[in-house]
């Protein structure tokens, strides 16, 4: 049995259908599952059971001995609008609670950190333990994902297996709840269908131009990929970066979108607003040396591909992975 937590969401969804592919049925879904739109995401997949987020620490005790694996990937996701208790409570205690159960179990686990940790680069993009006590993220998602890692890394007792993926820029199919929250790309499909147009931030350093500001954009079918390697591998734990290792601009993004849509290009430069332009990252793009040292040779799907992929089977028909 392998259980999936945030299995309605965007990456949880997308891993239950690449553990489908693979072969895999006894699946154990965790969420909260009052969301109807969000929970399109899993109508057509093959699951056991769907175990409620807030009764799941219980049930682990009843169901330790069937469990194989636990994918951890459920967060309270949106980086800004809620108090810091709720990120406490939902991306830093619920995880040491689950980890605990691991610890206690013998169970491996995998975790969704995040690129966001790294706050504005400060110190590289680097999945060093070492830096981990010094960075900086820019809102408080990011810092209750921080939190729990260095929280795990002074652990004495840590599951005989884990990982703590550090998701960079992750676009891709079954992310239409996310509402502002959703990759630009998706922004750009709505947009671009809407008025024909595609609005981009100027840029306000003299380094990049309109356009130009970076950001490591990785396929969520990439992720699933590393994700059940990780499940086969089941060494080497710590965390990793999980991008393509190129950072790609928002321009080559947009420019892709129009080419997928079969739309002709048409965009637009807007000032960043001022009270985010002091934090706002203009690049970001991760070394996925670490990654690729214990054995991931399979690659890493190209911004080209991607956003075809994406928009051609996805998005124009309204599709779900």
């Amino acid at each position: 049995m392998i259980v999936v937590t945030g299995a309605a969401g965007f990456i949880g969804s997308c891993l239950v259908s690449k553990l489908n592919k693979e072969g895999f049925k006894d699946i154990v879904l965790v969420d909260d599952f009052s969301n109807p739109e969000k929970n399109k995401n899993f109508e057509n997949k093959i699951y056991t059971a769907k175990v409620e987020r807030e009764e799941f620490i219980s049930w682990i005790d009843e169901n330790e001995k069937l469990i194989q694996f636990i994918f951890h990937m459920g967060a309270r996701s949106a980086t800004t609008g809620y108090p810091k208790e709720l990120y406490d409570k939902l991306n830093l205690n619920y995880s040491k609670d689950v980890w605990n159960k691991c610890v206690q179990y013998g169970l491996p686990l995998v975790y969704a950190s995040s690129a966001a940790t790294y706050g504005l680069g400060e110190y590289g993009y680097v999945d060093s333990h070492d830096i981990v006590n010094k960075l900086q993220p820019l809102n408080l998602y990011g810092e209750s994902k921080n939190d729990f890692d260095k929280w795990a890394l002074q652990q004495e007792k840590q599951p005989f297996f884990w990982a703590g993926l550090k998701f960079f820029n992750v676009y891709g199919p079954n992310e239409y709840h996310k509402g502002r929250m959703a990759s630009v790309i998706l922004h750009a499909f709505n947009q671009i269908n809407a008025s024909g147009k595609m609005k981009l931030f100027k840029s306000h350093h003299p380094d990049f131009e309109d356009g130009g500001q970076t950001r490591d954009f990785v396929y969520v079918k990439d992720l699933a990929d590393i994700m059940f390697f990780l499940m086969k591998e089941r060494k080497h734990s710590g965390l990793y970066n999980i991008g393509t290792g190129k950072g790609r601009t928002f321009l080559d993004l947009t420019k892709n979108t129009f080419k997928a849509m079969g739309k002709k290009e048409y965009i637009e430069f807007i000032d960043t607003p001022v009270d985010i332009r002091d934090k706002y990252q203009y690049f970001t793009e991760a070394d996925m040396s670490k990654l690729i040292s214990i054995g991931y040779s399979k690659g890493f799907t190209s911004l080209e591909e991607g956003v075809h992929d994406y928009v051609t089977n996805y998005l124009l028909k309204r599709e779900y992975l």
